[in-house]
């Protein structure tokens, strides 16, 4: 009777910037159990192995997003993805694809960071009601508008899987688009033209090719792809305006 396996490997990228000029593969060797993540793997590790690997993470129940990595080559949220799917084994994880590597595991966000305010992902009104006035009030309806939208945790996994920002780094990118579709479907928002202006642009909307990896591999079923498919729509509707309506019309 074959014995059952007691362990598994982890072959883990590393780079250390100060000393190393390209990403190496270090080998592990962890506990198997049914209930262990990845993220317990590199836990085990950290506290019991090997010190000196760097890796993010925060709440281990797949709500703060940075324990985002590439896990035998496809990108995952290290807390939800278990060993025991992975077997035999050895488990490959590396830093998420299409970011510069700021040390082993820790991905670099500046860019999308930069990015990010540029779609103004918060409301934007025409006119600000004073607090005398009460609570901008929504139905079940108007919150059901943009509910899936605004699940996004800023993962990043979207950016690792599309191949668009990957060869295009301008591209504003699939988190950013679902997070102004969010707040152009909330009822208190009126800031649907200013983001339009922006995502109207290539580097905006029409950069992406519609692979839809980035609807994919999203952990809270955000559907990126949806929002920018709509949001084509949207931008194809203003140009047909611009040629049809005279200008005070529009």
């Amino acid at each position: 009777m074959t014995e059952p396996q007691q362990s598994i490997g982890l072959r883990v990228s590393r780079y250390r910037p100060e000393t190393d000029d390209a990403p190496g593969w270090q080998e592990y060797d962890v506990p198997l159990r049914d209930e262990w993540t990845v993220l317990d793997a590199l836990n085990h590790v950290k506290n019991e192995v090997d010190p000196t690997l760097s890796f993010r993470w925060s709440c281990r129940m797949g709500i703060c997003g940075s324990c985002g990595m590439n896990v035998d080559g496809e990108p995952r949220l290290t807390c939800g993805t278990f060993l025991v799917d992975h077997l035999p084994g050895p488990v490959r994880v590396e830093p998420l694809a299409n970011f510069h590597v700021a040390r082993d595991l820790v991905i670099d966000m500046t860019d999308f960071m930069e990015k990010l305010p540029r779609v103004k992902p918060w409301i934007i009104r025409d006119e600000e009601m004073s607090v005398d006035d009460g609570e901008y009030l929504q139905t079940p309806e108007e919150l059901d508008a943009y509910k899936q939208f605004s699940m996004c945790i800023n993962c990043m996994l979207c950016y690792a899987a599309c191949p668009v920002y990957g060869l295009d780094p301008d591209f504003i990118g699939p988190a950013a688009i679902a997070l102004a579709e969010r707040y152009d479907l909330d009822s208190r928002d009126h800031g649907a033209r200013e983001r339009l202006d922006v995502l109207i642009e290539h580097e905006g909307v029409w950069g992406c090719t519609f692979v839809g990896e980035c609807t994919k591999v999203c952990p809270k079923h955000v559907d990126p792809a949806g929002a920018i498919q709509r949001y084509k729509l949207k931008a194809a509707k203003e140009s047909v305006k611009a040629v049809l309506l005279p200008r005070g019309a529009r």
